[in-house]
Order: structure tokens, then C-alpha cells, then sequence
């Protein structure tokens, strides 16, 4: 939304919010990004080098995955995420847009390891949700940093 602001007989427009405490939250979102997409690379690198280590139960993961492909994915896919998570913190409107999507993935994405790691999956589903949050209310609030 456009706010108009008076300055004597020039008008100005800022289009920008000020920042309020809440752009913290934007930043925590964008070091939280880096951090799980760096999280997503090692465990791409443990999928690639060691096979068996997502191996579980009879039951097995929700989807049947060649774990090979699985780590080159999550090894491309946590790189992307840190760039978008770094793309954030200096307030880019691309990066926050490409964030929320990679993120909104990133938690569909580890439902399918939850039988394999059930509470680090939660955890990284709760990051997800915190981090989609922060960037869609306060996304905005990061460019006046600049």
C-alpha cells in the first residue's frame, strides 16, 4: 500500500513500510534458510556417500526413493535455499518470493523422511512454518534495512 507523505510543498511516496521489531524475524527467517538449506546439502552428501543410512523399517519411507538421486537433489536443492535465505537478509523482494515457495517444498518435501527421523523432521517442518510466516507477514519490512 502507497503511503503519501507531506514535506512542504513537495509530496514524496514511499511504498516501503519502516521497520518495526519484526524485521528481526525476517532476518532470523533468512539465517534459518541458510542454515536448513545447509542442513538439506549435508544430508544430500550422506545420501550420496553412504546408502544405507536412510535405510528404516519394514515399513519403509513414505515414498520409495533411489537415494543416489535423493542426494544430488537435496545437495542442489540446499544450495538453492541458502542463496534465497542470503537473498533475504539483504532484502531482496525475488529472493523472499522464492523463499517461501523452496520452503513451503522443504516441509512437503521431509514429511516423506518422517518414519525415518521423526523428531528432526518436526523440527524442520516447525522451522519451515516459522520461517513462511516471517517472510509473508513481515517480508516486506527487510528492504528498509538497505
Amino acid at each position: 500500500m502507497v503511503q503519501q507523505q507531506q514535506t512542504g510543498s513537495a509530496s514524496s511516496y514511499r511504498s516501503e513500510p519502516q521497520p518495526t521489531g519484526w524485521v528481526g524475524w525476517v532476518i532470523f527467517a533468512g539465517i534459518l534458510m541458510f542454515m536448513i538449506g545447509s542442513f538439506n546439502a549435508l544430508a544430500g552428501i550422506v545420501a550420496l556417500f553412504n546408502d544405507e543410512y536412510y535405510l528404516v523399517s519394514q515399513d519403509g519411507l513414505l515414498i520409495e526413493v533411489d537415494y543416489s538421486a535423493w542426494g544430488w537433489g537435496l545437495l542442489l536443492y540446499g544450495i538453492a535455499l541458502g542463496i534465497a535465505g542470503w537473498g533475504v537478509v539483504v532484502g531482496q523482494t525475488w529472493a523472499r518470493v522464492v523463499a517461501i515457495i523452496l520452503v513451503a517444498i522443504n516441509a512437503l518435501v521431509n514429511l516423506a523422511f518422517l518414519s525415518a527421523q521423526p523428531v528432526w523432521t518436526t523440527i524442520v517442518i516447525a522451522l519451515d512454518v516459522i520461517v513462511i510466516y516471517a517472510l509473508v507477514v513481515h517480508g516486506r519490512e527487510a528492504k528498509a534495512l538497505r
